[in-house]
């Protein structure tokens, strides 16, 4: 019998190495739960607290789910007749009416990080909230899709069906498939490049904005047809007091009321003086509104930093606040705006972000 020697410490350490893959992959657990009724599409929510999110679609009738963490079973006794109420680590799998609920951790949790890799019929739509760190990765669905993460970069692959997805701080980068009738697509980052790759015939209506950053794309000018501008706020002024009825355009007469004085008249201003003073006062108003907008988000982003310190008190004094999902990020105003039409216009597509690049390409 023939006698292999490891004459090499390099080949000998990586004979260990891919010898210790085994148990490590031993550890990892799997559980599955089936839809209802499988007859109709499904839903597949997600709550994860910190920890990274990957989900397939492949040709199943069931949702499986393959982690480090283990599920809880409440109805089923360990060997030593013990019920496992909750564990360190645990997280819950239920369905009730076709939705499929995968939750680990919640608010406040002070427990380590969890990866989940999730296997559901083509046909599923997902809806996922992330609330602390984690990036979520999801390919092969053709039902719509609802991300919301607080930090972790978004990636749909070979995605067919509408899409919300918004995240605080991490890059999105999606690859359609097909764009389907009256099922827009949206995507915003607040710190974050946004990147969607779309069919070279696809057909759509898009719309990007972003403050911080640069809008680029490789189909020509002829098949993608834009419109540039910078986006700023006018008030439209209130009317005086006694004012009321019909609009009158600039510079017409104004019409006395009954018992009304005269109108003293005007004095005479050239085209070019109004036109100066409307600029003027609309790089006030500009400059007002974001004043107005930056404010607005501080004050809502120390809300957000003592409710999150507020549920993470109780959480540790034994008192469990109920699960809230993830508000949607405020809507994004001002900044630079890109508009269009994409093969002469179809679904809406839309992308915003505050720092950071926004790129539409054809998939490859």
């Amino acid at each position: 019998m023939k006698t292999i020697r490891f004459r090499s410490p390099l080949i000998l350490a990586t004979a260990l190495a891919l010898a210790s893959i085994g148990p490590a992959r031993a550890d990892e657990s799997s559980s599955s739960i089936a839809f209802s009724d499988p007859s109709r599409p499904g839903t597949l929510k997600i709550r994860v607290w910190h920890g990274q999110v990957a989900v397939h679609g492949a040709d199943v009738q069931a949702v499986s789910v393959a982690s480090e963490s283990t599920p809880v079973n409440s109805s089923a006794p360990r060997k030593d007749g013990m019920r496992v109420l909750s564990a360190s680590a645990s997280y819950s799998l239920s369905e009730k009416g076709n939705v499929v609920t995968l939750e680990y951790g919640a608010e406040g949790y002070s427990g380590g990080s969890a990866d989940f890799d999730i296997t559901v019929p083509h046909d599923t739509s997902i809806v996922v909230a992330n609330s602390f760190h984690g990036d979520f990765d999801c390919t092969g669905v053709s039902g719509d899709i609802d991300v919301r993460t607080m930090n972790g970069d978004v990636k749909l692959g070979d995605v067919s069906g509408g899409a919300l997805v918004e995240t605080l701080n991490g890059d999105i980068t999606v690859a359609v498939k097909s764009l389907a009738q009256s099922r827009p697509l949206s995507f915003s980052s607040m710190n974050g490049q946004v990147t969607i790759r779309v069919p070279a015939d696809a057909k759509a209506a898009i719309r990007f904005r972003t403050h911080h950053g640069t809008i680029l794309t490789n189909f020509d000018d002829k098949t993608l047809v834009t419109r540039t501008e910078i986006s700023r706020h006018m008030h439209k002024k209130a009317p005086k007091a006694g004012s009321a009825g019909k609009a009158q355009p600039p510079g017409a007469p104004q019409e006395a009321g009954p018992g009304a004085a005269p109108a003293a008249a005007e004095p005479e201003t050239s085209a070019a003086d109004e036109s100066d003073s409307d600029w003027h006062a609309e790089v006030r108003d500009s400059i007002r509104d974001a004043a107005m907008e930056a404010a607005a988000a501080a004050r809502e982003a120390a809300e957000a930093v003592h409710e999150g310190l507020a549920e993470a008190r109780a959480q540790l004094s034994g008192v469990l606040p109920p699960i809230t999902p993830i508000p949607p990020l405020p809507p994004m105003t001002g900044g630079k705006i890109v508009s269009g039409t994409l093969n002469g216009g179809g679904v809406e597509i839309q992308a915003a972000t505050l720092n950071g690049d926004i790129v539409l390409k054809k998939a490859e």
